[in-house]
């Protein structure tokens, strides 16, 4: 998982700051739907595994 400070800069030409919200998805985990658990174990994030 990337650290806090990580910055991912879309085509688009805007960057988001995935560290960020990775860190606080996972602490919000256990208020996550089982359907947003899903999604995002399927984009390979391994704590969302349901």
């Amino acid at each position: 998982m990337p650290g806090l400070s990580h910055v991912e800069h879309l085509p688009d030409g805007t960057a988001r700051r995935a560290g960020v919200w990775l860190a606080t998805s996972a602490s919000a985990a256990t208020d996550s739907t089982p359907a947003q658990l899903e999604a995002l174990a399927g984009v390979g994030i391994d704590w969302a595994r349901p």
